[in-house]
């Protein structure tokens, strides 16, 4: 049994027409016809009834044809394992800031054969990409409970990410060396939907909870910086939360950047690969992280 006679098997089993399992193929319908044969003189068992006027699977070929998928899969990713990229396709989103900086020049050092291609996508859209194999890799935010994962993705944990609050830089707390949470009960919150970063509204809203209010929502929308031109503007007091790595390289006199009081709030980022991915370039990635979180402490 060859690959080769599995794939034309499960192209004539898709198309039950020889002629366009061929064109589908690129070759001719003898080659196909003779290697679909060949395998049924292998097996012991005809795969096809055929007829002038249809071709139909037969109990036999019913039964091979999810396992030929399946080997035909298998092999793929065999050949996908042992080769070489020229490209690692990352999944980024904002805020990484300073961290992504260092590991793309950790994961220079250790891999200088490689290009890396940024992908920034909303969170869902980028876990679905990684499954399907459209990236290697794609960077997450998680709570304390890790994120939720479809089956065949796995998550490492690579750095914390904490978070500052975002205030008028004439607000009084704004001097302040860092602020409580229930310090901000008076202030609306602008946030992101929770669709697109479910971990980071639950974790804010959840420490306004345990201190005690309701945050108020505060009228805005668009992207981060929108929020914080709103913020900076000043017309209307308000707060939102930020990055700490993000905060590093937003420069803004209008916006002031303050620590929460300990324990602070703070998510964790994860590399997110499929299960079975664990070929050199991903694991040099994978210690690029690790290398760029020590250089934050």
């Amino acid at each position: 049994m060859e690959l080769r006679q599995l794939s034309y098997f499960v192209a004539v089993a898709e198309e039950l027409h020889f002629g366009r399992a061929a064109e589908k193929l690129h070759i001719v319908q003898s080659a196909v016809s003779q290697q679909i044969r060949r395998l049924e003189r292998d097996l012991g068992r005809d795969l096809f009834d055929r007829s002038p006027r249809h071709v139909r699977l037969t109990g036999a070929g019913e039964r091979l044809l999810p396992e030929a998928r399946a080997v035909l899969v298998a092999a793929e990713r065999a050949r996908a394992a042992v080769a070489r990229r020229t490209v690692l396709r990352l999944g980024t989103s904002t805020g990484l800031g300073e961290h992504l900086d260092r590991v793309l020049g950790a994961f220079a050092d250790l891999a200088p054969h490689l290009g890396v291609e940024l992908v920034s996508a909303p969170t869902q859209e980028r876990l679905r990409e990684v499954q399907e194999g459209r990236l290697d890799a794609a960077f997450l935010r998680a709570g304390a409970d890790g994120p939720e994962l479809a089956p065949g993705l796995r998550a490492v944990p690579v750095w914390q990410e904490p978070l500052l609050a975002a205030l008028p830089a004439r607000h009084p707390l704004a001097a302040a060396p860092d602020v409580a949470v229930a310090d901000l009960a008076e202030l609306p919150l602008g946030l992101t939907d929770r669709r697109n970063h479910p971990a980071l509204v639950d974790l804010v809203v959840g420490a306004c909870h345990d201190a005690g209010f309701e945050p108020r929502p505060a009228p805005c929308g668009g992207t981060l910086q929108d929020t914080l031109a709103t913020i900076g503007a000043g017309a209307n007091p308000m707060w939102t939360v930020v990055y700490a790595s993000h905060a590093r390289v937003v420069h803004s006199s209008r916006v002031a950047f303050v620590p929460f009081r300990a324990p602070g709030l703070a998510l964790t980022t994860v590399l997110v690969t499929r299960s079975e991915a664990a070929d050199e370039d991903l694991t040099a990635f994978r210690k690029a992280c690790l290398n760029g979180a020590d250089h934050d402490h």
